[in-house]
């Protein structure tokens, strides 16, 4: 039939229900977004569906729990973002980069990874989005040296211990470290390698995820030698 719709493809009203998931989401985490704002960000939840096909980019795919898992999930730490660079280190499909950076669109988001095909999908994304303060780097974190970013993100990291290995020459001292996480740590796992302290925890809760998040946010320090 020629008004066949593809799989990838969603009717309009199905697109006017996860559009006031989204909305209504947003203000339950004390946002007040633009119309604008809520469509480029349904937008990026279709181009990452519609990629997904090809690139494997994420486990969830089904468009409900695309906007919980990946929008509002992003956008739950959005009150405790800070500075004006940030970059998100393992990105994959742009989570939580490029929501982010559509909420905040005066603030330079760089997002990182070093897998081919998920920095191709994140330059056609931003690009088809027509995100101005994104730019797309396709490397190992290690290697990923010639820029300090004001706040480090990342997301379901290995471990805090880890992740500030790799990534503490990402900013400059008095730098954010900001570690979302499904479960909280445990009691072992609060060691911070010399140089980093802890700055708090807060627990959030996803509308539409019957489950606690969490964020914990470190602060680079100056290492003294006496």
């Amino acid at each position: 039939m020629a008004n066949q719709r593809k799989p990838s493809q969603l009717s309009p009203e199905r697109l006017a229900e996860l559009t006031l998931t989204l909305s209504r989401g947003s203000e339950k985490l004390g946002l007040s977004l633009s119309e604008q704002q809520i469509n480029q960000l349904i937008a990026y939840m279709l181009i990452l569906r519609r990629w997904n096909h090809v690139y494997n980019l994420t486990a969830v795919d089904q468009p409900e729990k695309m906007v919980v898992y990946h929008l509002l999930d992003s956008l739950s730490i959005v009150p405790h973002l800070q500075g004006e660079s940030i970059i998100d280190v393992g990105t994959g499909g742009g989570v939580p980069g490029i929501p982010l950076s559509i909420v905040y669109p005066e603030k330079q988001f760089t997002l990182l990874d070093s897998v081919n095909k998920k920095t191709r999908f994140l330059l056609v994304a931003v690009a088809e989005l027509g995100l101005k303060n994104v730019t797309v780097v396709n490397a190992r974190v290690e290697n990923c040296v010639d820029q300090c970013f004001d706040t480090v993100v990342t997301r379901a990291f290995s471990s805090i211990e880890l992740m500030l290995q790799l990534t503490g020459h990402l900013t400059r001292v008095s730098g954010l470290f900001m570690a979302m996480k499904g479960k909280p740590l445990g009691d072992d796992e609060h060691k911070l390698p010399d140089g980093f302290v802890w700055l708090d925890e807060q627990v959030l809760q996803v509308p539409g995820l019957d489950a606690k998040r969490h964020l914990y946010r470190i602060k680079k320090q100056e290492i003294r030698i006496d």
